[in-house]
């Protein structure tokens, strides 16, 4: 296991070995390393004989140790693979037939450029790739073949930043687009201000480290992570399964990102507890959690088991005892008396495999038994568990409001007389069975034109030389205005369903058929007119009530004769609804509105149409009916406080 400390002053004895250093920025530039491992950069301290150790921010790519691999045309581009990343970044995947690929990515203006000077490119694959499909910065990609070597360019459009890293025979290039505010502000001594982070990765984290440049090749990962920890000021410890070489180049990346990307890399995880990072592969991880999780295991079944008696005042012992018990899907089938906990190989919810829990439904008593820690886990569960529940009051007023209007105006006359002393009348139904022998004239209107039950009636009648002339105008107009109002109130728990029912049962007669050989028998059959209310209120953790709700009102209209009784006519009227209102406020949750209009004219055909004088055959009718239905519904919870039990 190797540790990396982040100091600050070397030993004046320690040399930079073949390395060519010059100062560039606020960095250091390394060129021409052929042997990396274990080198720092170093500038000497003016005031004595140590040196200084300066941030690495950029690295020349080294010579590789195997001449071979840096020959053109011995290594070749396989495949050239593009997805999308999240937060819409484009993933360029280079894959090479051998490792060794020197790829330089280079950006100019909107284009990124890749030259892998020893590496070839089949001509199948040299064609232009259009990826605007994919929405990410990345528009197109065109890959050519450039003095024996590979170019690729990536066309872009808007703010971008890009960064690789190499790993085995695969070149991994990320375009992310670049956010209004991704890079933080920095203070004078170049680290990330206070409350400021930088977010210049795909996935949804934010680093907040300072902003490094690596330019690697074929690097010892150990000296990567060095070289982390100098810039970082954390102490890495690295485990001796920690081997191999990288491939990086990372332009502008916060360090902590860098790290990210350098274990992902290889396939390595880290843990850090305070200013110390302990990284080691992910199996080895994963390895040691499990052998701490089974130690804590171990431990946990040799503690000494504990009792407790919980009494339950709000709630039900048997459903919290079949809660807990069954929070995973294993535990007793029910919740009676002397139910207890399962074996100790058996998943019992919330206890632990040696836990016991017995529900008692005469007292309303939990009884567990367990250790310590889950004896007092289960006591503060029992606690936010078993508390009252407040209640509501719903009330409800369903308004039926009615209108009417109906006006006739008519005539009607009729002409009576005698001729050889026999008198007749001037009806329009007029015929020999009509026809007296008496010398009496008497008044005969004709009643076809009238109106019925008239509020009033004008009459004239005109007698000259026998004859007797009757006319009557008539004229009727009603108006009516009714309302009803029904007003049930209820008052219910949270999340408990109320009823409230008023209403009676009307009878009326029915023939059973008649069997083989027998008779017809009447029954009397009952139906309700009722109104009812069914509601379930649900109260939200800002106050609101959340109300399922369901109203009806019947009316009986009339009766319908028939021949062995009278049936009845119901009007129904019903709401089903769920609707969240504020406490106390006042809603309509339903509302039917019903306008009826009718005109009527019945006249004596041809004398009806003469102007004005046909108003004396005409009959004419106009009625109007409204009819207006709504609910309202108010909510007022109740608040139940808990009182303190010993």
């Amino acid at each position: 296991m190797t540790v990396f400390k982040a100091t600050r002053a070397l030993p004046a004895r320690r040399p930079l070995s073949r390395a060519l250093a010059r100062t560039a920025g606020c960095g250091l530039l390394l060129g021409a390393v052929a042997a990396f491992s274990g080198v720092q950069a170093a500038s000497p301290d003016a005031a004595g004989g140590t040196f200084t150790p300066t941030f690495i921010t950029q690295m020349a790519p080294a010579t590789s140790p195997d001449p071979a691999k840096q020959l053109p045309g011995t290594i070749s581009v396989s495949d050239i693979d593009f997805k999308r990343g999240d937060g819409g970044a484009g993933r360029l995947i280079l894959r090479f037939t051998g490792e060794g690929a020197a790829p330089d990515l280079q950006t100019q203006g909107s284009r990124v450029v890749i030259d892998v000077a020893n590496a070839s490119i089949p001509a199948s694959l040299q064609k232009p790739i259009n990826v605007s499909d994919f929405a990410t910065p990345v528009e197109q990609i065109d890959a050519r073949s450039a003095g024996g070597g590979t170019t690729l360019v990536l066309n872009t459009e808007g703010a971008f930043e890009s960064m690789a890293y190499q790993t085995g025979n695969e070149y991994i290039v990320e375009i992310v687009p670049r956010a209004p505010a991704a890079v933080a502000r920095t203070d004078n001594g170049g680290n990330a201000a206070m409350g400021q982070t930088i977010s210049t990765t795909s996935d949804s984290r934010s680093y907040a480290g300072r902003p490094v440049t690596f330019n690697f090749q074929d690097v010892p990962v150990r000296t990567v992570l060095q070289l982390i920890a100098e810039e970082s000021g954390l102490n890495i410890v690295a485990s001796d399964t920690v081997t191999g070489n990288v491939t990086l180049r990372l332009v502008n990346v916060p360090w902590d990102q860098a790290l990210d990307i350098v274990l992902q890399a290889k396939g390595l995880d880290k843990r850090r507890s305070g200013n110390v990072v302990w990284i080691a592969p992910q199996s080895e991880i994963a390895q040691y959690e499990q052998d701490k999780e089974d130690a804590r295991i171990a431990l946990s079944n040799r503690v000494e088991l504990v009792t407790e008696y919980i009494q339950i005042n709000y709630h039900n012992a048997a459903q919290i005892y079949k809660a807990l018990t069954e929070a995973k899907g294993v535990g007793g089938s029910g919740g009676g008396g002397g139910q207890g906990g399962q074996g100790s190989n058996v998943d019992t919810g919330f206890l632990s495999p040696r836990g016991r829990l017995v529900a008692d439904e005469r007292t309303n008593t939990l009884m567990i038994s367990d250790t310590p820690k889950k004896v007092a886990e289960m006591k503060e569960l029992i606690r936010v568990i078993d508390r009252p529940v407040d209640q509501v009051v719903i009330e409800a007023r369903v308004v039926v409001a009615t209108e009417s209007f109906m006006r006739e105006l008519g005539a009607r006359f009729g002409l009576t007389g005698t001729k050889d002393n026999v008198a007749f009348s001037g009806n329009l139904d007029v015929n020999d069975d009509n026809l007296n022998s008496t010398s009496t004239i008497t008044r005969g209107l004709m009643t076809d034109l009238a109106v019925t039950n008239p509020a009033g009636a004008v009459a004239l009648s005109i007698l000259n030389a026998g004859y007797l002339l009757d006319v009557e105008l008539s004229a009727m107009q009603t108006q009516g205005r009714g309302e009803v109002i029904s007003n049930p109130r209820i008052v219910t728990s949270n999340q408990r369903e109320a009823v409230i029912r008023q209403g009676q049962e009307v009878g009326y007669v029915t023939i059973q058929p008649a069997q083989a050989g027998g008779v017809a028998t009447p029954s009397v059959q009952f139906k309700e007119v009722l109104l009812e209310m069914r509601v379930t209120p649900t109260i939200t953790n800002d106050g609101r009530v959340f109300l399922n709700l369901n109203v009806k009102k019947d009316e009986i209209e009339g009766f319908v004769d028939t021949s062995i009784g009278d049936v009845p006519q119901i009007s129904t009227r019903s709401v089903n609804t769920a609707v969240l209102v504020e406490d106390g406020q006042t809603v309509v949750v339903g509302g039917v509105y019903e306008f009826r209009e009718r005109d009527d004219v019945s006249k004596v055909p041809f004398l009806g149409d003469i102007p004005f004088l046909g108003n004396l055959f005409k009959k004419k009718g106009r009625s109007k009916e409204k009819a207006e239905l709504l609910i309202f519904v108010t909510p007022k919870v109740l608040e139940v406080a808990q009182r303190n039990h010993r």
